[in-house]
């Protein structure tokens, strides 16, 4: 067990230097990088085993992205990005009692969530009692005994939050679900919430099952693939071999973004010598730079150019599946062609940013494809209209038959690795009454069946004293959602915090009353009991549900898994009936329960030990049938919206750098970007900073406005002159989340809108 690296400074992050941006992504430096990352991180003797067994059929699941791995493996089977996060999880680096006896909260909550996640492993439970200033280490049971009396003395289990963050398997999240609900509550927001939600609710009410319909197959096979408000690059970097691979077989690729991004550029694909030492691949044949939140004006614009075409007597549309699969499809038409030429064209001109001769261009190379795939990410979901702009989307693909046969369909790429999992579990605050019927028919008891909070929801919650027990299954709730002082002074009002987490964060020092951390065990650590290993399951992106097997000895005794943490607090808080908890030891008991409660999952057991696991039914994809209220594909009128933006002022989206995933700050380089040894930076297109005054290498303060006239400040951050789409500008989250107020959300699905605030920009006040 090695020392902490409290000693070490904690780096400003402010003074950046920075160059021109990389034409192409990965190749030999993202290799090195990784090589380092893992050596510094977690040794040759922890390192080089964990990064043998990452992603392969016996190993276990990169706790990073969701993005599938194929039937062959190689033996390398992980990117950049899953090297940094196998490498933070098999750290050799322990957090020590003595570090939280030398460093009271009040001075950790001064750190930057680099430095805290730098520390290491959390490797025993910690308390901090009301009015304390240190947090103390205690035993398991009085830790779990401190939550199950808390919760025990509530006078409504409403009164209590169930978080959850996508890195839960999905055991666990059973585990999770199925105690908040005996408890008696459906507040179970999760990170869903604040990423896909708008996805999910889009995709719920226009096909009736709301994940993505596609497999790694399905893009191989593609002849055009859309790719919006995505960066792969950074997001998950695995996707790009599967474009490289696409692209040799024929595939087109279009890509949708107001930033040029590297990888999806040039791909040096780093199992290959080519993209080692030569040149790689060039993947967007065709991209269309467009403004934040004009997205749905594009897509209204191609289907119009479909439909006229259509109208002139082409046959670009697929009637037979629009007659036997769809519903809507007149009205739908009427709306869309219902504007006059020229201020439907002046508009979506307006919203996009894009010439109409790119549209055509566009428009061409769908009219040339039989089979089409659209993958989106946030770009797409964190809008006010995100949800009609996903609808536009499906319209986009309902038009040509493009749901529901190979090479085609809807694949929204979700981030975090059991993320869809999760919600497969039940991780809902609003499930559906068929999944509370079966869960409350397999253990005999009755479900809640009121709605609970959501994230923003749990957030105003809190804030008005009305949750007395924030308990988080892994994540950084602080860090992660909108609003971050608003957020923290909510947090701070609540009686009882608990995080179940691996590393030290934001949330552990912006605490309730009285705060807990418990420390679990990691996806790549083993999981012992009675001497003999467990293993559990996650679901892809794609659906796909498989095992995953821990390797590495756990660098504390104290650390346990999510699963037994679970079910140790339910049974002191409800007993042993109606549910038998401390059967549920026995994973494969878990895994019969989840069998005889979730459609999909039957010889659930069985089947999960096959090497490289099964995939789960989804209907459009395999029957072309929808279950949707009308039971059928629905085509949807999604109006004409588009962000609007005073004179003065930008829109702003926050964003990932390339050495991040979600909160978890590996480094401070955005190599890709050209920004190198700091975070507090703000991307402004060159003109638009010019007509504002912005210098390079100046520094400002982001001032964020909404419409009830509060502002929200982020102070000095370095300018940056680069190629963003004109109007817009871009900095990276947690920093900006400040400035996206909680009020400020996608209509229907509660989604922050952090990729629409609007900007202006003030003289630097200072350091922050």
């Amino acid at each position: 067990m090695s020392h902490t690296h409290a000693d070490q400074p904690d780096p400003a992050q402010d003074a950046p230097t920075v160059g021109p941006p990389k034409r192409s992504a990965v190749g030999l430096p993202a290799v090195l990088n990784s090589v380092r990352l893992v050596r510094e991180q977690a040794g040759v003797r922890r390192g080089l085993p964990a990064m043998r067994a990452v992603n392969q059929k016996r190993g276990f699941d990169c706790p990073g992205c969701a993005w599938p791995e194929g039937d062959h493996r190689h033996k390398a089977e992980f990117c950049e990005n899953g090297a940094k996060a196998v490498a933070e999880e098999a750290t050799s680096r322990a957090l020590t009692r003595e570090f939280f006896a030398e460093h009271p909260v009040a001075e950790l909550a001064e750190r930057s969530g680099y430095w805290l996640g730098q520390q290491g492993r959390l490797a025993e439970p910690l308390y901090l009692a009301e009015g304390a200033t240190h947090y103390e280490p205690v035993s398991w049971d009085r830790a779990l005994d401190i939550v199950a009396r808390e919760l025990r003395g509530l006078d409504s289990p409403d009164e209590a939050v169930f978080y959850t963050s996508g890195r839960t398997s999905n055991e666990a999240a059973f585990c999770y679900q199925l105690f908040a609900r005996a408890l008696g509550t459906n507040n179970l927001p999760d990170c869903s919430n604040m990423c896909h939600e708008s996805s999910g609710s889009a995709l719920t009410e226009t096909l009736g099952v709301g994940k993505g319909s596609v497999s790694l197959d399905d893009l191989h096979q593609a002849d055009l693939i859309i790719v919006a408000g995505q960066n792969p690059g950074t997001n998950h970097p695995r996707m790009l071999s599967t474009l490289e691979r696409a692209k040799k077989s024929g595939a087109r690729i279009i890509t949708v973004n107001p930033l040029p991004e590297a990888g999806m550029r040039e791909f040096r694909n780093p199992q290959k010598a080519s993209g080692l030492l030569g040149r790689g691949t060039e993947l967007t044949d065709l991209f269309a730079q467009i403004r934040l939140g004009g997205d749905l004006a594009l897509f209204s614009a191609v289907n119009r150019l479909l439909l006229t075409a259509d109208q002139r007597g082409e046959p670009v549309l697929d009637r037979a599946f629009i007659d036997a699969h769809t519903h809507g499809f007149d009205l739908f038409a009427k709306e869309l062609l219902d504007e006059p030429e020229d201020e439907f064209w002046t508009r979506v001109e307006r919203a996009t940013g894009l010439e109409r001769s790119l549209i055509e261009e566009f428009t061409a190379m769908v009219i040339a494809a039989d089979r089409v795939v659209v993958c989106w990410a946030m770009g797409l979901t964190q809008h006010k209209h995100a949800v009609p702009t996903i609808r536009e989307v499906v319209n986009f693909l309902l038009l040509r038959g493009n749901v529901g046969r190979p090479g085609a369909g809807v694949c929204p790429v979700r981030g975090h690795s059991n993320v869809q999992g999760d919600r497969t579990m039940g991780i809902f605050e609003r499930p559906e009454a068929a999944f509370l019927d079966a869960l409350g028919a397999e253990f005999g008891f009755e479900p809640p069946r009121e709605h609970g909070l959501d994230t923003v929801d749990s957030i105003r919650a809190m804030a008005e004293g009305r949750v007395r027990v924030f308990f988080a299954m892994g994540g950084n709730f602080v860090a992660a959602t909108p609003d971050t002082l608003v957020t923290e002074d909510a947090m701070r009002r609540v009686g009882l915090t608990v995080h179940v987490s691996t590393k030290l964060n934001r949330s552990h020092v912006v605490t309730g009353t009285r705060a807990l951390i418990l420390p679990a065990l990691a996806r790549s650590d083993r999981d012992l009991h009675g001497g003999r290993p467990r293993w559990v399951t996650v679901e892809d992106s794609m659906g796909k549900v498989h095992a995953s097997h821990g390797v590495l000895a756990p660098l504390s005794e104290h650390m346990r898994s999510e699963v037994d943490i679970v079910r140790d607090l339910a049974s002191r808080v409800l007993g042993e009936s109606p549910v038998a908890w401390s059967e549920l030891a026995d994973y494969d008991r878990v895994r019969d329960r989840i069998e005889g409660v979730v459609p999909g999952f039957a010889d659930f057991n069985e089947r999960a030990r096959r090497p490289g696991g099964f995939t789960l039914p989804h209907a459009p994809r395999d029957e072309r049938r929808f279950p949707t209220a009308t039971g059928l594909a629905n085509f949807t009128v999604n109006g004409a919206y588009a962000p609007r933006v005073p004179p003065g002022r930008l829109l702003l989206q926050t964003l990932r750098s390339h050495d991040q995933y979600n909160t978890t700050i590996y480094d401070l380089d955005d190599r890709y970007r050209g920004i190198h040894d700091g975070r507090r930076v703000v991307l402004v297109h060159p003109e638009d900073a010019r007509e504002l005054g912005l210098d390079e290498g100046a520094y400002t303060d982001i001032v964020g406005e909404w419409q009830d006239g509060r502002e929200r400040r982020a102070p000095h951050f370095r300018v940056v002159h680069y190629p963003t789409a004109r109007g817009c500008a871009a900095s990276y989250f947690p920093e900006t989340n400040v400035l996206v107020p909680l009020d400020s959300t996608a209509d229907v699905s509660n989604t922050p809108t952090s990729k629409s605030v609007v900007v202006r920009f003030e003289p630097d006040s200072g350091a922050p």
